[in-house]
């Protein structure tokens, strides 16, 4: 099989290593094309980046030049981790290049013409990227095959991944929910050790925003070229905590009908979707793992699950005010960034819009 050539902006940080880590080897996507900021331009990618992650940097990767974040770049598709001050231009003079663009930054997110996707709950929003099809054909390299893909935040893939099933089965109508967030999803350096040690943060810049607006968008309905959000009302308070990876949210939820325990959990267990049934490279065989031990999930025993694609659920019992609550745990900087957007573009390859 002939692999899609990508190039990776913002690839010498946290997300952007993830982006490389993961897509050593796969077998549709391979890395010609690496991008950053100024300090690192000019430089082999061994020389610019500090590399965090357990292992080795490819070594196929090691001696790509770092370009700056802007077209052309050498590559048919590409992945951006770029911080939100800069991703929104950035992202929008490569779509308008003709390139497909495939975000985990927030810029674009609420954009109407842009699908903020997971690709278990929300394939059908692809259905957005049509209704631009003839200004694509008119993109400066040709091709019409310029647009924005966006993941979302790293905590609301988590707690949307976990409503989509009771969404599907119950409705619902009421979220309130509590995160607990790893430090890494600060990125690098992050927190400061004496800001996090011994200490939980109760604020979290515009996190409990993007998970409010962000969750109804993707649980919204696709109507014609638009998304209509979600009816119900979702409350989020977010808190960063001192460990490394995984972030975790309590979440109590009114459904639409009456439902036990049990009905929740199986709705949980047997729940699969389109990346399942498409057998792409990066889904999990089970995007939601239930554990039914009283102290799980947690972030050391639990984030790596489905390699790091899956969410946990626990803790799954009856709530005095809301009717359920029940706890999830996802890895922040896999399922929740770099593999959330690999998956879309492995969804996008499997739908011909790549």
């Amino acid at each position: 099989m002939t692999r899609l050539r990508v190039g990776i902006l913002g690839a010498t940080g946290t997300v952007g290593q993830r982006f490389i880590a993961l897509l050593a080897d796969h077998p549709q996507f391979v890395v010609t094309a690496v991008a950053a900021s100024d300090r690192s331009q000019g430089k082999p990618y061994g020389e610019a980046c500090a590399w965090r992650l357990a292992g080795d940097l490819p070594a196929e990767i090691r001696a790509l030049v770092v370009q700056a974040p802007e077209p052309p770049l050498d590559c048919d598709l590409v992945f951006s981790s770029l911080p939100a001050d800069v991703a929104g231009e950035a992202e929008t003079a490569f779509a308008r290049a003709g390139y497909p663009v495939v975000s985990n930054s927030s810029s674009h997110r609420m954009d109407d013409a842009v699908p903020l996707l997971i690709p278990e709950v929300n394939p059908d929003h692809l259905a957005v990227l049509d209704a631009c099809r003839d200004a694509r054909k008119e993109s400066a390299r040709g091709r019409g095959r310029g647009f924005i893909v966006t993941n979302p935040n790293c905590s609301t893939v988590v707690i949307a991944l976990a409503l989509a099933p009771l969404a599907a089965r119950f409705g619902v109508e009421a979220v309130v929910v509590t995160t607990l967030q790893a430090i890494s999803g600060a990125g690098y350096p992050g927190v400061a050790s004496l800001d996090i040690t011994d200490n939980v943060v109760p604020f979290i810049a515009n996190e409990e925003e993007k998970i409010e607006r962000e969750t109804r968008k993707i649980l919204g309905r696709l109507n014609g070229s638009n998304v209509e959000p979600a009816p119900f009302p979702i409350s989020a308070q977010c808190h960063r905590v001192n460990v490394v990876d995984g972030h975790m949210a309590a979440v109590r939820v009114k459904l639409g009908r009456r439902a036990e325990s049990a009905e929740l959990r199986e709705a949980f267990a047997s729940f699969s979707a389109a990346p399942q049934h498409l057998r792409l490279h990066t889904a999990p065989a089970r995007p939601i793992v239930v554990r039914d031990e009283p102290d799980r999930p947690q972030p050391r025993l639990d984030r790596d699950a489905g390699g790091g694609m899956s969410v946990t659920v626990g803790r799954i019992t009856s709530d005095s005010v809301l009717g359920h609550r029940f706890v999830v745990l996802g890895h922040n900087t896999i399922r929740g960034a770099a593999g959330a957007a690999i998956l879309n573009a492995e969804l996008l390859m499997a739908q011909g819009y790549l």
